[in-house]
């Protein structure tokens, strides 16, 4: 069975940093494609972040040049380091693994990040 589990997140000031880790057990995931999401309360989730099984990356416009998206294959563990945080960087973030050629299969229960002075 599947797992993702996502640590790593916590109340940051804003400028503060960040790194989350998704931890991936049940499956390989060298040659999968990864994806972070984030949803904020009483909005929408939505796309962060990916990391495709060729080691290209994409980010979502709001995070881009402060968030890295890594992984530790050794470890089947990803990352994603936010730097320069934001009040709107506040929200729930999963990590996600794709199988499908369509869609993120996997997803994690998500850990909470919050920015606030």
């Amino acid at each position: 069975q599947v797992q993702l589990v996502e640590s790593g997140g916590g109340l940051v000031q804003p400028g503060g940093s960040l790194r989350l880790s998704c931890a991936v057990s049940g499956r390989t995931f060298s040659t999968e494609t990864m994806g972070w999401f984030r949803q904020a309360p009483g909005k929408e989730r939505v796309f962060v972040a990916v990391l495709r099984w060729t080691g290209s990356t994409d980010y979502a416009d709001a995070v881009k040049g402060r968030f890295t998206f890594s992984r530790d294959n050794a470890k089947n563990t990803v990352y994603l380091q936010m730097n320069s945080l934001k009040p709107e960087d506040t929200a729930v973030y999963y990590c996600a693994m794709q199988i499908s050629a369509s869609r993120f299969d996997y997803w994690g229960r998500g850990t909470q990040v919050t920015v606030s002075s």
